[in-house]
């Protein structure tokens, strides 16, 4: 009887608690979206004349050409040809673009959601020769963290989000009695919002012809496909052999949360926020995962020469570590590589390796240079602070390095030594 009577009690109870409740309008301040719509992203794309770098992120080279990312906006062309002066030959406006590589004389670049395939064989007269839709991951662009995102709000089908714009808007809040008392003050939870997944800034390996890229890859291309690193661990593989007609071939899941992407020798080595991957591409529409050597949390670009792999590890971006170094992993036995030697530094980013010499970005500390003829007992040569040092590319003749400030040009003459060539900084 007893348990009868709680639990008519209890049927009385649920209604009261459910429908007995206020409703406040609450003032908040929110991130709402602004968007470019689809037509207006597939405009064909074309070259316009030059203009100022102002957020460069990588760098790719194609022959005499630098093609540098203008951060989400699209890509300079500038003819190196004479390395000590550099020149600005046009911009290509790629909205939403962060990653390139080159095969032959087509250019390919993201575009948000899309991939463009750009003949640069008349690098004053660029045109669009193909296009891929919807083949890339919709994310959506960092946010200052002030404020949480209204995602209540966000419609795909309105375009691509280009920024976010603060906004006072009022709610309505729900105040239900105890014991269901809910209530939110969503600007007090804006750590938990902020605005998606964040686009990176990278580089990438290979082409048909001379052209290379930058350690922070998420592109790379191997014979007549691209492979493209998207999230954390999805990596698509589409055939470009044909600008017109780009498709996805294959896709696959990843060992690891991987940040990079370096293309050696048929082989994927992958950076990822805790070690090191590689892959084989001996059929090149599904890699066969080799091995993997892990480390602390940590974010990492990864170069190879040899039987070694140069991987740094910095702090920041959301990787969840504070340490800072260059590890040197032996692959001689690419089922078995390991780590045998690691070096202190400042808040190393991008690197390569060119013979005997390994240079290291070390961020705001500068761009460094390595005797590394012995890689288990490599020294610094020679630091050249004052530039902000995020990734770099030899060449035959000369060293390409961008960071914050700008792209700046050396001359190698030594294992201790650059000579500085030409500069082109960011617009004050």
């Amino acid at each position: 009887m007893k348990t009868m009577v709680r639990f008519l009690l209890l049927l009385i109870a649920i209604p009261l608690f459910t429908q007995c409740h206020d409703k406040i309008i609450q003032e908040q301040t929110l991130y709402e979206p602004v968007y470019l719509s689809f037509d207006d992203l597939r405009k064909p794309i074309q070259a316009s004349s030059p203009d100022s770098l102002q957020k460069p992120g990588k760098i790719y080279v194609k022959d005499q050409l630098i093609f540098i990312n203008e951060y989400l906006k699209g890509i300079h062309v500038v003819d190196n040809s004479d390395p000590a002066h550099p020149v600005p030959l046009a911009f290509i406006d790629i909205p939403g673009n962060v990653d390139m590589a080159v095969r032959n004389d087509i250019l390919y670049a993201d575009s948000y959601v899309d991939l463009v395939a750009l003949d640069i064989s008349d690098p004053e007269h660029i045109v669009e020769k193909g296009r891929a839709r919807d083949i890339l991951p919709y994310i959506t662009p960092p946010t200052d963290g002030d404020y949480p995102v209204d995602y209540e709000n966000l419609d795909r089908t309105k375009g691509v989000i280009v920024r976010w714009e603060a906004r006072k808007v009022r709610k309505e809040i729900h105040l239900v009695p105890y014991p269901l008392l809910i209530f939110y003050n969503y600007d007090k939870v804006k750590e938990f919002t902020e605005g998606g997944v964040p686009y990176v800034m990278n580089g990438g390996e290979g082409g048909v012809s001379m052209s290379s890229g930058g350690s922070m890859a998420r592109f790379t291309l191997y014979d007549k496909w691209l492979y493209v690193l998207t999230g954390n661990n999805i990596l698509k593989i589409i055939k470009v052999d044909d600008p017109a007609e780009m498709y996805k071939e294959n896709e696959l899941l990843l060992r690891g949360s991987c940040e990079t992407i370096f293309q050696h020798e048929g082989k994927l080595f992958f950076g990822t926020r805790n070690g090191m991957s590689i892959y084989d591409l001996q059929d090149p529409l599904i890699p066969v995962f080799i091995s993997i050597i892990t480390h602390i949390q940590s974010c990492d670009p990864v170069v190879v020469q040899g039987d070694y792999a140069y991987v740094t590890l910095y702090a920041g971006n959301g990787c969840g570590s504070s340490v800072n170094r260059l590890d040197v992993i032996n692959i001689s036995d690419l089922y078995h590589p390991v780590l045998k030697r690691s070096y202190n530094f400042g808040n190393p980013h991008g690197l390569a390796v060119a013979d005997t010499v390994l240079f290291v970005c070390d961020g705001q500390h500068g761009l460094k240079v390595m005797d590394a003829r012995d890689p288990l007992n490599m020294h610094v040569t020679a630091t050249y602070p004052g530039v902000h040092a995020y990734d770099v590319i030899p060449l035959p003749a000369s060293l390409l390095m961008i960071g914050e400030d700008g792209l700046f040009q050396y001359r190698i003459t030594s294992l201790s030594q650059l000579q500085l060539l030409s500069t082109i900084r960011v617009k004050e």
